[in-house]
């Protein structure tokens, strides 16, 4: 597709919808897509909002579930337990696709099933991070204090897994500019997305 050519999704609902999705199953795969590395946003243990990127190890349509890992000792890890509400948002400044989601997180510890397929499928340099002491965020008096160390920190290593409730959409583009969202309505596994066109 050229910059000029009109999409499929452009003015089809359902094919947005399924475009967004698209794209996140591709940013797991593929660490050049601006999807690789979302934002996401947890309410801070003192109310206010906190952001950081993680890198994307999953996203599942059928279940609307995306999947980070995390230090156990990390920030938010706590926050999350605190309050499960997240944000997550991307912009692919190529494409200029912006998709934000929210949704309710739950944090899977190492020995939980989910967790351990993961460490298993985790390559020994992205394990090494987890052996690093003193605990992600602590303050120490030189930088060098910090350096990953030897050795596997599996008990410090957990899944994040965020349950979609909302997307929002908006694409750019030089005819005119598409925003949507979709919003699950009914239980976890049985429901349906709402679908409205947003100004952008």
């Amino acid at each position: 597709m050229t910059s000029h050519e009109t999409p499929l999704f452009y003015d089809d609902l359902e094919g947005t919808r399924l475009e967004a999705w698209k794209l996140l199953t591709r940013g797991v795969a593929d660490r050049r897509s601006a999807f690789h590395t979302p934002t996401i946003a947890t309410v801070g243990l003192e109310g206010a909002p906190r952001l950081r990127t993680v890198v994307l190890r999953a996203a599942e349509p059928s279940a609307r579930l995306l999947r980070f890992h995390t230090d156990a000792r990390s920030g938010k890890v706590a926050e999350i337990a605190r309050d499960p509400r997240v944000g997550v948002h991307v912009y692919d400044a190529r494409s200029k696709i912006q998709v934000r989601l929210d949704g309710v997180a739950r944090v899977h510890p190492w020995s939980a099933p989910r967790a351990q397929a993961s460490w298993e499928a985790s390559r020994p340099q992205s394990r090494a991070g987890y052996a690093q002491a003193p605990a992600p965020g602590v303050v120490i008096s030189a930088p060098h204090e910090g350096d990953v160390r030897e050795g596997e920190g599996v008990e410090n290593f957990n899944i994040v897994e965020v349950e979609v409730t909302a997307i929002e959409w908006l694409y750019l583009f030089h005819a005119g500019h598409r925003r949507a969202r979709f919003v699950w309505e009914g239980e976890r596994l049985q429901g349906e997305w709402r679908a409205s066109w947003l100004a952008p």
